[in-house]
């Protein structure tokens, strides 16, 4: 019987935390166009504060370009790479960063990713 109630209570244990990491899921993809400019990609939280990410980080301010944001759980498919557990500068916060468009672009991209924000680059 003790053995039971040990299983059962991790089993409520695990059960909170996989509830938890779902309702912390949280992304955004950014979609900024201005002259000869076309850019998105979709950052994804790690761990930055919810209320911080979502009027923060995921609240680009370009100047002279459009800026459209939507908010999903889950990057989107189709990203050419992705800068995995990217270090925000200054600030002990990490996202994972998802690339869309131009694949040709990895080229300046991983370097960045693998060397100013210390992350994995991975391609899909």
């Amino acid at each position: 019987m003790p053995v039971l109630r040990s299983v059962a209570r991790m089993g409520v244990i695990i059960l909170s935390m996989s509830v938890s990491l779902q309702a912390f899921a949280q992304a955004c993809v950014v979609h900024s166009q201005g002259d000869h400019l076309d850019v998105k990609v979709c950052q994804e939280n790690r761990n930055i504060p919810e209320h911080l990410f979502t009027e923060g980080f995921c609240r680009p301010q370009l100047k002279d370009q459009k800026v459209e944001v939507t908010y999903v759980d889950r990057c989107p498919a189709g990203a050419f790479g992705i800068c995995n557990d990217a270090h925000v500068d200054n600030m002990p916060y990490r996202q994972d960063v998802h690339y869309y468009g131009v694949a040709s672009d990895a080229r300046f991209l991983k370097p960045f990713c693998e060397t100013r924000s210390a992350g994995k680059w991975t391609t899909p």
